[in-house]
C-alpha cells in the first residue's frame, strides 16, 4: 500500500526540536557488519499483496503492495502496519525473497496505532532458510544509523539508508477523513521511503528492528517510524495466546483502554503560556528524566466518551493515579491496565488545579467488527478513529461506502420516520419495507454537521443487489463471516408480484405527500466501479452549465468530476426548498387550465400551452451492479415527451443520454400533475438516439390521468431550412419554458468519435440544428406554432480528447426527427412481430428493427469526383437530392454483422436495388421495405464504388430488438456481457469465438488484485474456450474456491494476454443478473458460492 503523505509545512517546534533531542550515540558499525546484518534480515522480509475486499472504517476497497517481516518464526507471525492489515475484510499473500508465496491471515490490528499482525503456516515455507527479526525498541536513539528494508516503490527488495534524527516527533497527520495515529511519538529520519515500504523493518547494524516504517512526507525525504514498545506488548499477548491452543489459532484479546481523548506533547514554554504554574513545572521536571522537555496537553475530546464534559482542550495533564505522567507510553500502559476501572487525573486548567475521576473504556468496544452491506452500501457503527476525525459520538450509524442513495461519510439519523441510533435500528426498519417502497431518510455530514439533510430513498424494485448481509470479523479464521441480515419472511426478501405492486403504490403516496418536506442535496455517487481506463476512485457531480440555462431540467452526472460536499441521492430528483411567494404569485398560480396544470399562461405561446401537459422530467439511476454497455455515470437527468397515453399504458420518448441502458431505475415527474411514479424502459433503438419508457397511468390517479396527455406527433412534412419552430422544455421547477427559433440545418450528419471506454454513440443519424445556441443542457421538443411535435431536442454524449491520455466527457443537444419514433410507436400499438414484453401487466409484442450494420458518413460529391466517381452517378445523385449533394461512404462494418467482409472502408454506396441513395433515411426505408416484401432473405442489392470500379453486391441486414443488453455475469469482481454495439462498431472481435466482454471491474476484487481490467474479452479459461456467456458459466462453475485460474484475454487493440488469478467465492461469489420479459423484472441468480 502506498504510504500516505503528511501535510506539507513545518511548525516552529519542528525547527527547534533538533536542539533538545538526546545526544548522539557513537556508531561503530563497519560495512561488513551491515552486510552480515542485511544477509540475516532480508530473507525474513516479505512482500505483502493485500486486497481490501470492502471499504470499511478508514480504509477504502482496493488492492495494494506493502511490506512485512517475520517476528516469530515458530508461531508464524508477521508484523506490518495497521493500514496494511486493514480494519475490514482483507485477503493477503506474503511472498518471500525466493518467490515462495503463502496465504496470510490477519490476527490483530491495533485500534489506534499503526501496526498489525498477520499469521501464516511456517510449514508452508519449504525452500528458504530464514530467521525471525528480533524487536529492540530500546535500541533506538538519535544519531543511530539505520537501514529500511522493504518493498519500496514496488521493488521486490529495496534497502534505504538513514540516520534517526528525532524520537519525539508528533504522529503524522495523513487525512481529515481517514486513518491517523495519535497519543504516541514517532521517529523521523531522512530515508526517503515511498509507496510500498509500509511495514518495513527499520534495523540497526546488529539486525534488530528498532522501529516500524509507517509513512513519509511527499514534499521532502522525511520518513516516519513507529516506536515498537506497544508492538512488543501486543506480540507477547499473541504468543501467549497461541501457546495456549495447540492445534489452531484462536482469537486473542489484547487489553486496550481509552478515555476517548487525544493528547499532544507540548514543550514547557507552551505549557507555561497555557497557565501551568511554576511549582507544577518544577514538580514534573524533578519527577521526570533530565531529557524531558514538556508535558501532555489535551487536544480534543470525543463527544459521548468518558472524558466528554470532563476534559477540555488546553488542559495540562500532571498526574494519573497520583503518578506524574509526561510521556505517552506511560499513560497508555496505565490505561491498558485499567480497563473498566476508574482513574484519577490531576490537571492544570488555565492555572487552576483540577481533579477528575474517569472510567477507562475498553477500546475494542468502540472499534467496529461488523458491518451491513445493502444495495452496494457498507454501513457500520462509527469507529473511534472516525468519531475523533468528525467529532461525533462513537457507535452512530456510519456509511463508509456509498450506495442505496446515501453518500460517503454520512451519519444516518432517521429512516422511514424512525430514529436511528444504532445499526440494529436500521436493520429493523429495512425488515419492514417492501420492494419499490420509497421512504425518507435524514442524515448529517461532518462537512455540514449542524444541518440535517433529507432525501427520499427508493428500495430497489429489481434484484440489482443481493439481499442485505451482515459481515462479522472472525479472527480465528481470519475471515469475515457472512449471514443474512433480514429474516426470510420479511417483505424485502419474500416478494412477489403483489409486493411489487404494493411497493409502487407506496411509491406514489410518498411522492405526492412528502415532497414539501424533502430538501434537495448533492452528493457522492456510490460505489465506484472503474471502467479500466482509470483505476482511481471516482465520484461525480452535476455538470455546470450557463447561467442562462440555470433552471434547465436536463442534467448529466459524470464519473470523474469533483464532488459537492453535501452528497447525492439515489434516483430522487431534486426537490426544491419552499419558495416565498408574493400575493400576486399565489393568485397567478391559482389560475389553472383545463388540463389541471398550474403554469402561468399570461405570456405563454400556444405551443407552450399545448405541450406542457405532455412533458415529463426524468431522473435515472443506474445501479453499480448493472453499469453495462460502457455507461459513464450512475445518475442522469433529462426531459421527455409523452407520445402515448391510454388507460393501460403510457409511453414517453427521451434521448439515450438520459436513459442509456435498460437496467435503470427511473422516476418520472409530470409537468401537468404533481406526482412522481416509476418508469420502465421498454424500447432502446439500436441506432437512433432515443428510448421509450412506459409508465402505469393508474399510478397517476384519476386526477393525474386526466391532466396528463400525449403530444400530437407530426412527422410529415419534414422540417426544412428556414422553418420557424418552438423549443419547449421544462425548468427545474417543472415549469414549461419555450423559445422561438429557426432551423438552420435540418439534416446535419453527426460524427461522434468513440470514447475511451466504448459506449453508445449516435451513428448514421441526421439531426436538426437551430440558429440559436440554447446551451448543452436544455432538452425538450421542437414543435410548430400549434404545439405539434416535429422533433425531440435531445442530448448526445461525446468525449473530447486532449493529447494522447487525457479526455473529458461532454454533451451537446440537437433535434431528433420524430418520424422514426412515430414509426416504432405505430408498430407497438398495432401489434409488432417481435418478442412479447410485459408492460403494466399486459403482454405486448415489441417491434424488431432491421438495420444495415455499417457505419457511414457523407462525402461531398466534389470530393467523390476527385476519387474517380463518374459524371453519370454524380448527376444521378444530384437529381435524387439537389440539396445535400453528397454520397454515403463506408467508415466501417460492425464486427459480427452480416455486412462484415463484404463492404470495406472507403466504399461509396451509390444505390440500393438500382435506386440512388444520398442519406441515411434512404437506407432505413430500404431495410423497412425488406420486412414487407422479403424475397431476398434480408439482403440489400447495393451498388458501390470501390477503387475506381462499380460493384454490385448482395449485403445482408441484421434484425435487432429494442431490449439492449439483458444479461450480465459477475465473476471474481468483473462484469461480463456480450459485446455491445459500441464495441462492435470498432470493427473487431476476437477470432476465438468472440469471447465474453469485460465491461467493468470492482475495487478490492480478485480481478483488481491480479489485473484483469475492463476493455478486453476473456476467450479462454484454463484452456477451455469461452465464446459466449453460457460457455463461460459452464467452465467457471467447475472451479472451486481458492483455485488459481489461467485466463486468456484479448484487448480492444487486439493484443492477447494470459494471466492467472485466484478465485475467491467467499467475498466474491459468481452471480448473474438477467432480464425476464415474462414478468418485466431483472432477476438475480447465484451461480457459484460457498
Amino acid at each position: 500500500m502506498g504510504d500516505s503523505s503528511e501535510r506539507s509545512g513545518s511548525g516552529m517546534k519542528d525547527d527547534l526540536s533538533m536542539e533538545i533531542d538526546p545526544p548522539f550515540k557513537e556508531n561503530l558499525a563497519t560495512a561488513e557488519d551491515w552486510r552480515k546484518a542485511l544477509q540475516k534480515v532480508v530473507p525474513a522480509v516479505v512482500v505483502l499483496r493485500t486486497t481490501a475486499c470492502r471499504a470499511f472504517d478508514t480504509e477504502s476497497a482496493g488492492a495494494s503492495y506493502a511490506t512485512g517481516f517475520v517476528v516469530d518464526k515458530s508461531r508464524g507471525i508477521i508484523l506490518t502496519n495497521r493500514h496494511v492489515t486493514k480494519p475490514g475484510p482483507v485477503v493477503a499473500e506474503a511472498m518471500f525473497v525466493n518467490r515462495e508465496e503463502i496465504p496470510v491471515y490477519p490476527i490483530y490490528r491495533d485500534p489506534v496505532h499503526d501496526f498489525g499482525f498477520f499469521r501464516y503456516d511456517p510449514a508452508a515455507i519449504q525452500f528458504l532458510s530464514y530467521e525471525e527479526i528480533p524487536l529492540a525498541p530500546d535500541a533506538a536513539c538519535v544519531g543511530l544509523e539505520i537501514r529500511v528494508v522493504g518493498n519500496d516503490s514496488g521493488e521486490k527488495v529495496s534497502i534505504l539508508a538513514g540516520t534517526l534524527a528525532r524520537l519525539d516527533r508528533d504522529a503524522p497527520y495523513y487525512k481529515k477523513d481517514g486513518y491517523n495515529d495519535f497519543n504516541t511519538f514517532y521517529m523521523q529520519a531522512a530515508s526517503g521511503t515511498k509507496g510500498g515500504s509500509s511495514g518495513s523493518p527499520v534495523i540497526d547494524w546488529q539486525g534488530r528492528a528498532v522501529a516500524l516504517n509507517a509513512g513519509s512526507k511527499s514534499s521532502s525525504a522525511s520518513a516516519f517510524f513507529l516506536p515498537l514498545e506497544r508492538v512488543v506488548r501486543a506480540l507477547t499477548f499473541l504468543q501467549k495466546g497461541r501457546d495456549s491452543f495447540q492445534d489452531k489459532w484462536e482469537a486473542v484479546t489484547i487489553p486496550r483502554g481509552t478515555l476517548q481523548a487525544t493528547f499532544l506533547h507540548k514543550g514547557f514554554d507552551e505549557t507555561r503560556r497555557l497557565g501551568l504554574r511554576s511549582e507544577i513545572e518544577q514538580l514534573v521536571r524533578h519527577a521526570s528524566p533530565l531529557s524531558e522537555t514538556g508535558m501532555l496537553v489535551v487536544d480534543s475530546v470525543v463527544p459521548g466518551g468518558p472524558a466528554h464534559k470532563q476534559l477540555e482542550p488546553g488542559d495540562v495533564l500532571v498526574r494519573m493515579n497520583r503518578e506524574v505522567i509526561s510521556q505517552f507510553l506511560k499513560m497508555e500502559n496505565l490505561l491498558d491496565d485499567s480497563v473498566g476501572q476508574n482513574v484519577e487525573l490531576e490537571l492544570e486548567r488555565g492555572g487552576r488545579p483540577l481533579t477528575v475521576q474517569l472510567t477507562v473504556q475498553d477500546l475494542h468496544s468502540i472499534t467496529p467488527h461488523y458491518f451491513l452491506e445493502v444495495s452496494g452500501a457498507v454501513i457500520h457503527p462509527l469507529s473511534y478513529q472516525q468519531a475523533r476525525n468528525f467529532r461525533f459520538q462513537c457507535g452512530l450509524v456510519y456509511v463508509s461506502e456509498p450506495g442505496a442513495g446515501v453518500p460517503r461519510h454520512a451519519i444516518i439519523k432517521k429512516f422511514a420516520g424512525e430514529a436511528i441510533s444504532q445499526l440494529e435500528d436500521l436493520i429493523s426498519v429495512l425488515s419492514k419495507l417492501s420492494r419499490g417502497a420509497r421512504v425518507p431518510m435524514e442524515y448529517i455530514s461532518y462537512m455540514d454537521r449542524h444541518r440535517r439533510k433529507s432525501v427520499l430513498v427508493t428500495v430497489d424494485r429489481h434484484e440489482w443487489y443481493a439481499s442485505p448481509q451482515i459481515y462479522t470479523r472472525d479472527d480465528n479464521s481470519g475471515l469475515w463471516i457472512i449471514k443474512q441480515a433480514l429474516p426470510l419472511d420479511c417483505p424485502l426478501i419474500s416478494f412477489g408480484t403483489k409486493n411489487i405492486k404494493q411497493g409502487l403504490i407506496n411509491h406514489v403516496v410518498l411522492g405526492t405527500t412528502d415532497n414539501c418536506l424533502v430538501e434537495h442535496v448533492h452528493g457522492d455517487l456510490g460505489k465506484q466501479l472503474v471502467n479500466g481506463v482509470s483505476s482511481t476512485k471516482t465520484s461525480s457531480s452535476t455538470k455546470p452549465h450557463d447561467q442562462a440555462e440555470s433552471d434547465s431540467g436536463t442534467k448529466k452526472r459524470r464519473v470523474g468530476e469533483e464532488l459537492s460536499t453535501d452528497g447525492s441521492m439515489l434516483a430522487d430528483y431534486t426537490l426544491n426548498e419552499p419558495k416565498i411567494e408574493s400575493q400576486e404569485d399565489r393568485e397567478d398560480a391559482a389560475v389553472t387550465d383545463h388540463y389541471g396544470t398550474a403554469a402561468i399562461f399570461g405570456n405563454a405561446s400556444v405551443a407552450e400551452r399545448e405541450i406542457e401537459p405532455t412533458l415529463v422530467m426524468f431522473e435515472v439511476y443506474v445501479p453499480s451492479s448493472c453499469m453495462l454497455d460502457g455507461v459513464h455515470s450512475q445518475h442522469f437527468f433529462g426531459t421527455g415527451v409523452i407520445i402515448h397515453h391510454s388507460e393501460n399504458m403510457g409511453l414517453v420518448a427521451v434521448d439515450k443520454n438520459t436513459v442509456a441502458i435498460t437496467a435503470s431505475d427511473i422516476v418520472l415527474s409530470f409537468a401537468a400533475f404533481p406526482v412522481e411514479i416509476p418508469g420502465e424502459v421498454v424500447f432502446l433503438h439500436p441506432v437512433h438516439n432515443y428510448a421509450l419508457v412506459a409508465y402505469d397511468p393508474s399510478a397517476l390517479g384519476s386526477a393525474g390521468a386526466s391532466a396528463v396527455r400525449a403530444a400530437e406527433l407530426l412527422p410529415e412534412p419534414a422540417l426544412r431550412r428556414g422553418d420557424s419552430v418552438y423549443l419547449v422544455g421544462l425548468s427545474r421547477s417543472l415549469q414549461a419554458t419555450s423559445r422561438k427559433s429557426v432551423v438552420t440545418n435540418p439534416c446535419a450528419a453527426l460524427n461522434i468519435s468513440s470514447a475511451d471506454s466504448p459506449r453508445y454513440r449516435a451513428i448514421n443519424m441526421e439531426v436538426i440544428e437551430l440558429d440559436t445556441d440554447f446551451g448543452s443542457t436544455f432538452s425538450g421538443v421542437l414543435t410548430d406554432e400549434n404545439g405539434r411535435v416535429k422533433a425531440i431536442w435531445g442530448s448526445f454524449s461525446t468525449q473530447l480528447k486532449y493529447g494522447c491520455n487525457t479526455s473529458e466527457d461532454h454533451q451537446f443537444v440537437r433535434g431528433i426527427p420524430i418520424y422514426t419514433i412515430s414509426l416504432i410507436l405505430k408498430k407497438i400499438l398495432s401489434g409488432a412481430k417481435g418478442p412479447s414484453l410485459l408492460i403494466n401487466g399486459i403482454k405486448r409484442p415489441m417491434p424488431l428493427v432491421r438495420i444495415l450494420e455499417v457505419e457511414l458518413y457523407p462525402t461531398l460529391l466534389s470530393k467523390a469526383r476527385s476519387f474517380g466517381l463518374s459524371d453519370h452517378w454524380i448527376q444521378a445523385l444530384v437529381k435524387k437530392d439537389p440539396v445535400r449533394r453528397q454520397v454515403l461512404c463506408v467508415k466501417g462494418c460492425l464486427a459480427g454483422s452480416k455486412a462484415e467482409n463484404l463492404l470495406a472502408q472507403g466504399d461509396m454506396v451509390l444505390a440500393i436495388n438500382k435506386k440512388p441513395i444520398t442519406c441515411f433515411r434512404d437506407i432505413e426505408d430500404a431495410c423497412q421495405a425488406l420486412d414487407q416484401y422479403d424475397a431476398t432473405e434480408g439482403k440489400l442489392g447495393l451498388t458501390i464504388f470501390r477503387q475506381g470500379h462499380e460493384i454490385d453486391l448482395l449485403v445482408g441486414t441484421d434484425v435487432r430488438d429494442g431490449n439492449g443488453t439483458t444479461r450480465v455475469i459477475n465473476w471474481c469482481g468483473c462484469f461480463l456481457q456480450d459485446s455491445h454495439p459500441a464495441v462492435r462498431t470498432l470493427g473487431f472481435l476476437p477470432d476465438e469465438g468472440h469471447g465474453v466482454y469485460v465491461t467493468r471491474w470492482s475495487h478490492g476484487s480478485p480481478v483488481h488484485r491480479y489485473g484483469l481490467y475492463a476493455l478486453q474479452w476473456i476467450v479462454e479459461v484454463n484452456g477451455k474456450p469461452t465464446p459466449d456467456l453460457n460457455a463461460f458459466v459452464d467452465v467457471t462453475k467447475e472451479i472451486e474456491n481458492g483455485e488459481f485460474v489461467r485466463v486468456k484475454t484479448v484487448h480492444l487493440n487486439g493484443k492477447p494476454r494470459v494471466l492467472t488469478l485466484k478465485q475467491d467465492l467467499h467475498y466474491w461469489p459468481t452471480w448473474e443478473l438477467r432480464f425476464d420479459p415474462e414478468n418485466a423484472m431483472w432477476q438475480r441468480k447465484t451461480i457459484k458460492a460457498l
